[in-house]
């Protein structure tokens, strides 16, 4: 993983743009890529600060406002399938692109999501 630049590497970036440099120079000059040096100075524009933001972090779940309406279409519908549950949500203007985002979902919500046993077995008998 990337680690920011050190905070007196950012200030001598900044003082030789203030001083005329062009960000490109003083990219090069001190030996950091273009993109960073833009980004410093983007940064220092819109915040006023020179310090780094905040690396990695987590993302919440898409459907963890939506936990209650999962668990109510599960218990409904005990043999229900992941895209049978994803037409469910659209119906309802929730729009989930990947059945795996549902699926993660019931297993962070401790609901297993198990085909019957009642079910047709498959094609292809025992090996």
């Amino acid at each position: 993983m990337t680690t920011p630049l050190s905070q007196d590497l950012r200030r001598r970036i900044v003082r030789a743009v203030e001083k005329g440099s062009s960000i490109r120079q003083a990219a090069a000059r001190y030996e950091v890529s273009p993109s960073a040096a833009v980004k410093l100075m983007r940064r220092l524009r819109q915040t006023g600060l020179v310090t780094p933001e905040r690396i990695g972090g987590h993302r919440r779940p898409v459907l963890e406002p939506h936990q209650d309406l999962l668990r109510s279409l599960v218990d409904a519908k005990s043999g229900i399938t992941l895209a049978e549950i994803q037409a469910e949500l659209r119906t309802r203007g929730i729009v989930v692109q990947a059945l795996s985002t549902i699926h993660l979902m019931l297993k962070r919500m401790d609901l297993t999501h198990k085909k019957r046993r009642s079910g047709r077995p498959n094609r292809t008998g025992r090996t």
